[in-house]
């Protein structure tokens, strides 16, 4: 299996959702709906970071997963968002990668990169989690689409999405059908 990841002008979700090519830079983060107290060790997630931390990049460890070299977002609204994807425009990654570099991630979290589906699934495991995918066109105005609920199950169901309401400035291309685009699927 192989998936050509989140890049404009390349199908995603079973190849049938085709982002816009005027896609310039798309950021996927994820942060919990509510942030619970740690003890000691690494952040199960960015969310558990000082809210006056800087971004960059910071060191998590999700329940039941080896720890793991993230990028915090500590800037964006809400602070403490954990960025497990980012694609620009110009970016040397291909994005055509097999299933298991998808499940353990590729790339440099100071730049592009994919976190790695089996740390989102991890990641999403611990809570409810939500989402903001941001994306900045050519002409660089910046949209973003959030959605109340975000998880990843398993690899063994195959990675399915589950979303919850959509609220953002861009177009809702996760949870309705739109027929412009091909529709979409619930299965990564």
């Amino acid at each position: 299996l192989s998936s050509p990841g989140l890049q404009a002008g390349t199908r995603w979700l079973c190849r049938d959702l085709v982002l816009p090519a005027v896609v310039g830079m798309l950021l996927l983060c994820v942060s919990p709906v509510r942030a619970s107290r740690f003890q000691g060790g690494f952040p199960p997630d960015c969310s558990h970071l000082h809210k006056t931390s800087p971004s960059g990049v910071y060191v998590i460890q999700p329940a039941h997963s080896p720890p793991c070299v993230v990028w915090c977002d500590m800037d964006t609204e809400g602070k403490g968002w954990t960025v497990v994807q980012r694609n620009s425009r110009d970016t040397e990654l291909t994005w055509k990668e097999s299933w298991t570099t998808y499940k353990y991630g590729f790339g440099n979290v100071q730049g592009d990169h994919w976190l790695g589906t089996e740390y989102l699934h991890l990641l999403t495991q611990q809570g409810t989690y939500k989402v903001r995918f941001v994306v900045q066109n050519r002409a660089n105005v910046i949209r973003y689409a959030e959605y109340d609920i975000f998880g990843v199950e398993s690899e063994a169901s195959g990675y399915p999405l589950r979303l919850g309401r959509f609220l953002g400035s861009g177009e809702d291309y996760l949870t309705s059908y739109h027929s412009r685009y091909g529709g979409i699927h619930d299965n990564m």
